[in-house]
């Protein structure tokens, strides 16, 4: 199956998505939320996929406080390093300051905490799959000779892809409809990442074709694909560049996954 015009069509209906998104009162409180958090250091992101390779959203125990979040009583911390900082000339009012070292400092995953929930512009979706379309994504796997596993991931992650052991995970407990879209999302980036160096790029391109095939599909994944696109690029017109400038890859994926959904349909019914 090549690319067609109705392919474009549904990448254009999920820009617009995405700008209806990011002028919402939802986003804005969305970015406040991520504003609490601070942005790690490369050394700090190796250190924690170390330490919890699933973590999701880390912060202090303050600052989930800050957020009406307890971590829970014998969670194990992750330790990130943090600069100590002294003033460059102590009789200077200009408060100058320079890293004289470096101090190691707990920081929790969003998995080990509970509280009040914290915003999101990403809404699980609802339903169920009386076509058997998981199944038939299940195939499209096999025919690139990854296999499908069901999970139970620790935190909010839904699934993942590792090319090393051609092996694709879906979160169990999710309703049908959200496995589909997760099982297609993980399908793009089997397709189009292996080696890939920018990690934001693959999420708005592996979310953006899952976006594609689930529309073939009959499943509106808008609530869930809108808001993951915006959050990895940015949102407002950032996202919607991104998005266009992807197209053609985009197109090009789901054209893939879909022509063999169909493929496999047609084995069947011979």
């Amino acid at each position: 199956m090549v690319p067609t015009k109705r392919h474009a069509e549904v990448i254009a209906q999920l820009a617009e998505g995405i700008a209806s998104l990011t002028t919402s009162a939802e986003w804005r409180r969305y970015l406040g939320y991520l504003s609490r958090f601070h942005c790690y250091s490369l050394n700090n992101i190796l250190l924690i996929a170390v330490q919890c390779p699933e973590a999701t959203q880390v912060a202090g125990y303050r600052s989930w406080r800050k957020l009406n979040r307890y971590v829970r009583a014998g969670e194990k911390a992750i330790w990130i390093l943090a600069p100590i900082c002294y003033r460059r000339d102590e009789t200077a009012d200009d408060g100058e300051r320079v890293v004289r070292g470096f101090k190691l400092v707990p920081v929790f995953d969003v998995s080990q905490t509970d509280g009040e929930r914290l915003p999101t512009v990403c809404s699980r979706l609802v339903g169920d799959d009386p076509a058997g379309c998981y199944d038939r994504l299940v195939g499209v796997a096999r025919s690139l000779d990854f296999v499908v596993e069901d999970h139970e991931f620790s935190g909010d992650l839904n699934g993942d892809c590792s090319h090393a052991d051609r092996r694709i995970r879906v979160e169990v407990r999710n309703t049908p409809s959200q496995r589909i879209k997760t099982l297609a999302h993980e399908l793009a980036h089997a397709f189009l990442h292996e080696g890939f160096g920018d990690r934001a790029l693959a999420e708005l391109e592996a979310e953006s074709t899952a976006y594609v095939v689930c529309r073939a599909l009959g499943i509106d994944s808008g609530d869930y694909s809108f808001g993951y696109v915006a959050a990895w690029a940015g949102g407002g017109e950032q996202a919607i560049a991104a998005v266009r400038g992807s197209c053609g890859r985009i197109q090009q994926a789901a054209a893939a996954i879909l022509s063999r959904v169909q493929a496999g349909r047609d084995d069947r019914a011979a």
